[in-house]
């Protein structure tokens, strides 16, 4: 479900009728993953269709959607209750002994929420009833188990502790195996005698009861198996529906004050505002630290130094735009973040900080980005302003070899208690999808690869069947079911419904690819974390609902290109040439450079390799870095059908704008909307947006979930523009502009940012064509095969040299003939570029190791030298040979 289309019918609380007083306090959206049937706007829409004024999703072991369902809740006009179910440690299916359902009743038994659910996933050890003895304040236990909670009862008291009556409550077993389970009235009777109260609950999984199959499905998924083979122990019940409250109050007429405990402890759960919102910013540790009340007048200091080191002396442009900034990161109290950035950053050469944050000037006289904001005329608003109400993020990319050091300094000088990284939703798309639910029905892979390899990964909002039907892929008639192909024969009909039911549905969680948040009192006061695959720490949200908690996120990447850059100006050092420096090199005025640009003549330059993009260089003939940056912005799929026209436009050809304001606003870019910031600056300037309100309305574009409020946003933009005297074709047309930044856009200082690496790439391509080529290759490529940069080497007039033992590197190696080593080339040649041993395929890391150890003893005189002095497997030598690494040296004697 689109948790954004939010259809219920009222957007405020307490909008249309209550019925009863019972709550569901036990509820599992899809975020319980593989187990949940249900959406979360599903389930509050439905929630309130069926008179409940309040809902509580408590999903397994996770708090994964937690801030999502409070906005859509809210929005559908149900009271969210924050809460979830804790399970024991390495249990594949929930123990009813020892499982408990914790509600958050106050902000700090939020808190305590999360940290009881990071110590489950943390701690090996864990233990429910230990953790609910320490930390139980601010919470409302629910659980079927007596002997659990008269456990806990021990040290609490009976205050706040329930039991749990459900579907399959009967079955339980609470006081240990081998003792016969107490059956319905018993159960509620000895509760009574510890002073527990009980509550009723249905365990809910799914909406309708005929989702129970869906829910079988997933579980089928998990356990990797086949529908009729999942264990009935491994599946809820087929009543743990979202019953109506009346239906519910049916089910339990001996036990009345189950029912209404459900309203009562609802109410008590009901919290006016959610427990997240505050900003949480990192703070300087070690020898850096500085009190917080110190933290600004340390960055401005460092600013004053930094504008010095980069402008040689502060102009009052440079004056106006850094008082400016600092003004405004004063009084939103942003001073640290950009400190402990500053900090991070400092831990390698070359950086290349990107994103809006490549706007600010603070940010470029502390060394955090490179690209000059004034002579750019990069927007700050885009970045920081003081209506917005979320916290920005500075993203930087490191050398892709060298990210992970970085992030291991960071988590070993914040600690792994108060930094960790952000979690990415893993969701079904239609290739997996289809997989998945085809493999449940027990269909051969062959027969399902036949299908899965002609799907796209996403097929849009329409059902799998029509996209089949319409896809020229799917048009021949052992496919198509409109001609009695393989997809209309069963049970391909029923496996394409289930899977589009699937479609952005969470599996898993992954980690994010460099997203970083730092919490100074301990990140899991404010999250759950739990260990990822990987090894690393990860907080149970994805960037935007952390970002929406107020957790302040730095984005560390990894980018091949610059270990490019790296890698060739450490070879040029070597062989005696110039000593070019990442930091101060600037080639966007280098003639050579331009006229590459200009040409599209830039495979394995960075962001201007693609066809696409060397397509749209050659066709404007403009290789400049102000027309770069448009065009790496403009390239965006959804600006297509913008592209044509600003081609048109660029080689002089007349038009009339749709309005003078886009004439004004607009100008650099001929009239058309081109970067993330022109959305804002447009809303701004037509439909009479505040600052805060258009960066709300560039924000929730590139969310996919968030069409209710897309629609909110074009009826205020309309509604100002015709204010203003707009007229409504005009106000349609220039809507259709900014809805045309859904999903994916760059703004301008992270488009100029790329454009500066873009560059810097080019240059040392141009110049030194052999050791750009040699990076390239040794660090992966990028857009294209090994191959495409062995033809390209060959294409710009360098030498391909194969593999030689004597010669070859690990990585690739080469001279340009302007360094003055190229030696041995052909006449004319620029250079040449050697294959590395790593090249070889199958050959190993450890052969590879010992033949370069051995060999910086000296040169092997002959393969029986190289069989004496290198310990190496007799397949590794047959590569070697096959692949002519020996071909220069003879058979003779050993050294």
């Amino acid at each position: 479900s689109d948790p954004g289309a939010v259809r219920g019918p009222g957007d405020r609380l307490g909008a249309g009728p209550v019925t009863t007083p019972f709550v569901h306090l036990q509820v599992r959206s899809h975020y319980s993953m593989m187990r949940g049937a249900a959406g979360l706007e599903t389930l509050c829409i439905v929630a309130r269709e069926r008179g409940m004024r309040a809902l509580a999703v408590t999903d397994i072991d996770g708090i994964y959607g937690a801030v999502r369902f409070w906005e859509i809740a809210r929005c559908a006009g149900v009271q969210p209750i924050l809460g979830a179910e804790v399970t024991p440690v390495g249990a594949r299916r929930p123990d009813p002994k020892e499982r408990a359902t914790l509600l958050v009743r106050t902000p700090g038994g939020y808190a305590n929420l999360c940290r009881i659910l990071t110590r489950r996933h943390l701690d090996p050890a864990f233990d429910l009833v230990a953790s609910l003895a320490e930390r139980s304040e601010g919470l409302v236990v629910l659980s079927p188990s007596l002997s659990l909670l008269e456990t806990v009862r021990r040290t609490r008291g009976p205050r706040d502790l329930y039991l749990a009556l459900g579907p399959g409550g009967a079955r339980t077993r609470p006081y240990g195996v081998g003792v016969p389970p107490l059956t319905g009235p018993q159960r509620i009777a000895a509760a009574r005698r510890l002073g527990i109260a009980p509550v009723v609950v249905n365990d809910v999984h799914f909406v309708d009861a005929r989702d129970y199959e869906l829910h079988r499905m997933l579980r089928a998924m998990a356990l990797n198996t086949t529908r009729d083979r999942v264990p009935p122990e491994d599946l809820a019940s087929p009543q743990a529906w979202l019953k109506p409250p009346a239906e519910m109050e049916r089910a339990y007429p001996h036990c009345p004050e189950g029912v209404e405990a459900s309203g009562r402890i609802a109410a008590d759960c009901a919290l006016e505002k959610p427990p997240w919102g505050e900003f949480v910013f990192p703070r300087l540790v070690g020898p850096a630290a500085v009190a917080p009340e110190d933290a600004f007048a340390l960055l401005k200091a460092r600013c004053e130094e930094g504008a010095r080191r980069r402008y040689g002396s502060v102009t009052p442009a440079v004056r106006s735009r850094l008082d400016h900034e600092l003004a405004i990161i004063r009084d939103k109290g942003f001073a640290e973040y950009f400190l402990v950035v500053q900090e991070i950053v400092k831990q390698s050469p070359r950086t290349a900080g990107r994103g809006s944050g490549a706007a600010s000037i603070v940010s470029y006289c502390l060394g955090i980005t490179h690209v000059e904001p004034i002579r750019h005329n990069l927007y700050f608003e885009r970045f920081l302003n003081r209506g917005r109400v979320d916290p920005p993020d500075i993203d930087v990319d490191f050398c892709w070899d060298e990210r992970d050091d970085v992030l291991d300094w960071v988590f070993r000088t914040f600690g792994t208690d108060r930094a960790a990284m952000i979690a990415n939703h893993v969701t079904f798309r239609a290739r997996a999808a289809v997989r998945e639910v085809a493999k449940v029905y027990g269909l051969p892979d062959a027969e399902i690869q036949k299908v899965t390899g002609r799907l796209l990964h996403h097929w849009g909002p329409e059902a799998a069947t029509d996209a089949t039907q319409r896809h020229p892929l799917f048009r021949g008639a052992d496919m198509n079911p409109a001609r009695g192909g393989l997809l209309g024969r069963p049970p391909w009909p029923e496996i394409l419904d289930w899977a589009t039911r699937l479609d952005g549905a969470p599996r898993h969680l992954s980690v994010h690819c460099g997203g970083v948040v730092i919490a100074p009192d301990g990140i899991d006061r404010h999250v759950p974390v739990e260990r990822a695959a990987k090894g690393v720490n990860v907080i149970q949200w994805e960037k935007d609902q952390a970002e929406n908690a107020g957790l302040v996120k730095i984005d560390l990447l990894g980018n091949r290109s610059l270990s490019v850059i790296r890698d060739a100006c450490v070879a040029v050092r070597e062989a005696g040439g110039p000593d070019i420096q990442y930091q101060t090199l600037d080639p966007i005025d280098d003639p050579r450079t331009l006229e590459m640009m200009r040409d599209g003549d830039t495979m394995g330059v960075f962001y201007v390799e693609s066809p696409a993009m060397r397509q749209l260089q050659q066709k404007t003939r403009r290789g400049d870095f102000e027309h770069l940056v448009i065009h790496s912005s403009i390239i965006r799929p959804a600006a297509n059908d913008y592209i044509r026209e600003y081609i048109r436009r660029l080689r002089g050809g007349t038009y009339t704008s749709l309005h003078p304001i886009l004439d004004e606003v607009l100008g650099e870019t001929y009239g058309i909307m081109c970067y993330q910031e022109d959305v804002a600056r447009v809303a701004i300037r037509m439909a009479g947006f505040s600052d805060a309100e258009a960066d709300g309305l560039r924000k929730v574009l590139s969310k996919k979930w968030a069409g209710r409020r897309v629609e909110d946003y074009r009826h205020s933009f309309a509604q100002g523009a015709r204010a203003r005297g707009i007229d409504g074709d005009v106000i349609e047309r220039v809507w259709r502009m900014i809805l045309s930044f859904a999903g994916y856009s760059f703004c301008k200082p992270h488009s100029a940012s790329y454009a500066l690496v873009s560059f810097k790439s080019c240059y040392l391509k141009a110049h030194l064509p052999a050791e750009f080529m040699a990076g390239v290759l040794s660090n992966g490529g990028g857009y294209y095969s090994t191959f495409a940069y062995i033809s390209e080497c060959r294409r710009m007039g360098l030498e391909v040299r194969l593999p030689e033992i004597n010669e070859s590197d690990r990585v690739y190696t080469g001279r340009s003939a302007v360094t003055g080593a190229a030696g041995g080339e052909a006449a004319g040649a620029r250079g040449w570029v050697r294959a590395g041993l790593q090249q070889i395929k199958g050959l190993r890391a450890q052969a590879i190791e010992a033949i370069l150890a051995e060999r910086r003893r000296g040169p092997f005189v002959s393969f029986d030298d190289f069989l004496a002095r290198v310990p190496i497997d007799p397949s590794d030598t047959r590569l070697l040979i096959r692949a002519g690494a020996f071909d220069q040296v003879g058979f003779g004697a050993t050294a």
